[in-house]
């Protein structure tokens, strides 16, 4: 592959996948950057855009366990990409085989940390459950956000995973107490610094991606809604709303003041309870159009064009940030849009971003989209290029 994707920084060349859900074997070369994977529901059309989104985060955007991954009946799977990346080749894989530790190669050779995995693979995926998520749960909004943040700044998940096993060991140590007041809490201030300190760092961490994200969304907004403005909140359970203009008042060292005053106050709650009651993972994000509260006040298409607007400010973001474009995954999205947000969504996608996409069949794209679409056809396990 050369001149097709000569002014591209970051594409994917060949997908391989070994028992990896519903495909025993399977193997794809790339050769456009527009790429359209056609068939009937259920055929695994959406499998292909998770093994793509798994290489460049180690998360699915749809499974809660890795052991989800694997074909029923086998007891590992396994996912190979072959990328390019700054006009360099680079092959990564991920082996998982539960309850074993996933491994990671790069090269050819074993990564231990997360980070100098994700670092090479960049993507922004954009499904259908994507649309719902105003209407969703704060659960959801995390996940999304914190997914986003990992494709710039890959340390980010070593840092939430720290967060999360001082946590367990603090609900632990909890329910070790059985709800007794009078009981020597003493250790619990030692798991209280360590949370705080690793807490307020990712709430900073948060904060800043917000206030950058806002602005290219902001833009983007303005351009599908008429010149509605769009503006982000991040809501803390530990310093109340920070609007994402005004994040440069809440730095680290504010941060953590307020999250150990916090877990002080608490301090009697979450022994009763026996669990971590305030924190990141207890946070939300709030989208406001026309200073209106989105998720209680926006239609079902000023929703759908805010999820729009954040995808493509992701885009941006991860240009901006890497110097690299990201794949774009779009998982039977053009089905949910009306006709001015698909235009939309087709006209903004550069033509030096490799684009993936899944649909039932080619009606909702133009002759002229089609002209330089590599379009394969899934059914029956089978991938066939037409």
């Amino acid at each position: 592959m050369t001149n097709l994707f000569y002014n591209i920084f970051m594409y994917i060349n060949k997908l391989e996948l070994k028992n990896f859900r519903n495909y025993s074997e399977a193997e794809i070369n790339f050769h456009s950057d527009k790429v359209l994977f056609i068939g009937k529901n259920a055929q695994g059309k959406t499998n292909l855009l998770e093994a793509v989104y798994y290489l460049s985060s180690l998360e699915s955007f749809r499974a809660k366990s890795d052991t989800d991954l694997i074909k029923w009946g086998q007891n590992f799977c396994n996912i190979k990409a072959q990328i390019k990346k700054f006009d360099v080749d680079i092959d990564l894989e991920v082996n998982i085989n539960p309850p074993n530790r996933k491994k990671l190669k790069v090269n050819g050779i074993n990564k231990n940390k997360t980070s100098e995995f994700i670092n090479n693979l960049s993507s922004v995926c954009f499904t259908t459950n994507d649309l719902l998520l105003l209407r969703g749960t704060p659960e959801d909004r995390r996940n999304w956000l914190d997914n986003a943040i990992k494709q710039i700044f890959p340390a980010y998940s070593e840092r939430l995973t720290k967060y999360n096993k001082i946590r367990t060991q603090k609900n632990n140590y909890l329910k070790t107490l059985k709800g007794n007041l009078t009981a020597d809490a003493a250790l619990l201030d030692v798991w209280n610094e360590q949370l705080a300190i690793a807490g307020s760092n990712i709430i900073f961490i948060r904060v800043n991606f917000l206030h950058e994200l806002q602005k290219t969304a902001l833009l983007k907004h303005k351009q599908i809604s008429n010149n509605e403005d769009l503006s982000l909140t991040y809501n803390s359970s530990i310093i109340g709303d920070i609007f994402s203009e005004n994040k440069f008042q809440y730095n680290n060292e504010y941060i953590l003041e307020h999250f150990l005053q916090n877990l002080e106050e608490k301090k009697q709650e979450e022994i009763i309870r026996a669990q971590s009651i305030t924190g990141p993972h207890r946070d939300d994000v709030s989208y406001f159009i026309n200073n209106n509260d989105a998720k209680k006040f926006a239609s079902q298409g000023q929703q759908r064009t805010v999820v729009l607007s954040l995808k493509l400010a992701e885009l941006q973001l991860i240009k901006d940030k890497t110097g690299t474009n990201a794949v774009l995954l779009l998982d039977d999205v053009l089905a949910e849009l009306d006709d001015l947000r698909q235009n939309f969504l087709l006209n903004a996608i550069e033509t030096k971003i490799q684009t993936i996409i899944t649909s039932v069949d080619t009606l909702h794209f133009k002759n002229e989209y089609l002209k330089d679409v590599e379009i394969f056809e899934i059914k029956n396990d089978e991938i066939k290029k037409k």
